[in-house]
């Protein structure tokens, strides 16, 4: 395509609005005008389908619950007068609390004021509040904010170690919807075990954010935490940024947070004209089913050309493969959906990935995000007339061109600044995108039977351990491979049980392995 033609198509798909002064230029999709008009009575049903979920419609049937978060940052569209009334009470609770715990009126035990907090969450409980700290954290908050998310002991032992002259004057947020999420818990008890070895009363210093009867509110109740924050079962945790989940920890840290859920109103509203051409998510949901003839067959590669939203393409991750990722559709076929999405930061990735991305495998498409303010304040010269902006900015340019040029395809979303405001926007702009597409595709965005079966593997390896232990404290001598398999009637499952006794060899819990681990049936095993 010469430079004229290229220029005219840009014109014609660059998406702009004057309110939230954000562009989108689909223009290096290599889509043309029978695909478009192929696609739009698919469209057509898809905001139906978008307008009935915003209606309180039963968009997870195997659960039987509706999905609201849009009701959010607009709760006039509840359904019904209770959840409006919920969703207000919740933001005013929240607002109030950070404040008094901001001011100090809300104190920890024998001292003047909180310095920290702590968030023990995972997935879309840490997810989201990790990107919006990130992004949005004030350079020196009233609180500084650290993040347990995973049930690895050292991870845990670290964050640990750093706030250890400070856990005394840290507020602990305990984050899971069910009240039950296995990593989640084990955090909470890991930090319960430390506050209690150093004296530290843990209930005066936590807060639950959890569904209301869950075990988790249960226990905080009991317990007289500090306060309790509801999750609602209609927001998945994918989509739970602008709940409780990610509101409380925004502001604990002076993030403005209405500022946050006007953007995204803002977004959805724009996401609901139900015209293609008009619709920015629709115009997103049109390139991604472009680039993957429809099935996922190209990455998402997401790179933001801004330190702030390094965590990006993190949070994209989930909400995209969790919420498209599907062995089945709604009609019960077997169709494997889903994009795989990826990615870092620019400038950084032109010193890393790049290399491949314009002469390597054209499995993917980019997402460039540019932010059009480089800082506050005026930036000196590093060149003649050049700043270090200039720089950035010529970059992501010059690597749309060199991917074009190579017929890699790309997308550029352009935002004025990294605020709050605009956060909150490319939240629901990437939500209600994300929600399009599904119904392109015909899968249910708003479930997750492959989390939940992992789960569930998980807990039965835990069962055999314990069984494996029990068997072998009992048993008078030592026992094979084989043997032990067989006298826990787990003989299918004698690889786990080899690599579970390793583990609990390897970390000095009472299993003690002898021979060769790399011989695996040549070795005898005993337990005290």
């Amino acid at each position: 395509m010469d430079a004229a033609a290229l220029w005219h198509r840009y014109r014609d798909w660059l998406y702009y609005d004057a309110g939230l002064r954000i562009y989108l230029d689909i223009s290096r999709m290599q889509f043309d005008a029978a695909f478009v008009q192929q696609m739009t009575p698919r469209f057509e049903k898809a905001f139906k389908d978008m307008a009935a979920l915003e209606q309180g419609a039963i968009a997870n049937p195997d659960e039987d619950r509706m999905v609201g978060h849009y009701w959010l940052r607009d709760p006039d569209l509840a359904p019904t007068p209770e959840l409006r009334q919920s969703i207000i009470d919740t933001l005013v609770d929240i607002e109030q609390f950070a404040s008094q715990i901001r001011t100090s009126v809300i104190y920890p035990p024998g001292q003047e004021r909180f310095t920290d907090i702590l968030s023990i969450g995972i997935g879309g409980s840490a997810l989201g509040p990790q990107f919006v700290a990130q992004a949005l954290g004030p350079d020196f908050p009233p609180l500084a904010i650290h993040f347990i998310d995973n049930t690895d002991p050292e991870g845990i032992d670290r964050i640990l170690a750093r706030l250890d002259d400070r856990l005394s004057t840290t507020i602990v947020l305990v984050i899971s919807k069910s009240g039950g999420t296995p990593e989640t818990r084990n955090g909470m008890i890991e930090v319960r075990t430390r506050f209690e070895q150093k004296g530290l009363h843990f209930p005066r210093q936590a807060v639950a954010i959890t569904g209301v009867d869950s075990k988790l509110d249960v226990l905080a109740k009991q317990e007289g935490w500090l306060a309790t924050f509801p999750m609602h079962d209609w927001v998945g945790g994918r989509t739970s940024e602008l709940s409780a989940v990610g509101l409380l920890p925004a502001a604990l840290q002076g993030i403005d947070i209405r500022s946050i859920l006007g953007g995204a109103k803002a977004m959805d509203a724009l996401t609901r004209v139900p015209r293609l051409r008009d619709n920015p998510a629709a115009l997103l949901a049109l390139a991604w089913y472009h680039a993957g003839n429809g099935k996922g067959e190209k990455d998402m590669v997401i790179l933001p050309y801004k330190d702030s939203l390094l965590l990006f393409s993190r949070y994209l991750q989930q909400l995209v493969m969790e919420s498209l990722g599907k062995e089945k559709d709604l009609d019960g076929n077997v169709v494997y959906q889903g994009i795989a999405v990826y990615g870092n930061k620019g400038s950084t990735d032109q010193h890393a990935y790049v290399q491949q991305l314009r002469e390597g495998v054209p499995s993917f498409f980019v997402t460039f995000i540019e932010v059009l303010k480089d800082r506050d304040g005026k930036s000196p010269d590093v060149e003649s007339d050049v700043t270090a902006g200039d720089y950035l900015f010529g970059l992501l340019q010059g690597t749309r061109r060199a991917l074009f040029e190579k017929d890699r395809e790309s997308i550029t979303i352009t935002i004025p600044e990294v605020s709050a405001h605009m956060v909150g926007a490319l939240i629901a702009f990437y939500e209600r995108a994300v929600g399009l597409y599904a119904s392109l595709v015909n899968v249910n965005a708003y479930h997750q039977p492959g989390v939940e079966a992992g789960k569930k593997a998980a807990a039965s390896v835990l069962e055999l351990q314990r069984q494996v232990v029990r068997t072998l404290q009992q048993a008078d001598r030592p026992l094979s491979l084989e043997e032990l398999a067989a006298q826990t009637q787990h003989s299918d499952d004698i690889e786990i049980i080899y690599t579970l006794l390793r583990h609990l060899h390897a970390n000095q819990r009472g299993v003690t392995i002898q021979g060769d681990p790399g011989s695996p049936l040549d070795l005898t095993v005993t337990a005290p």
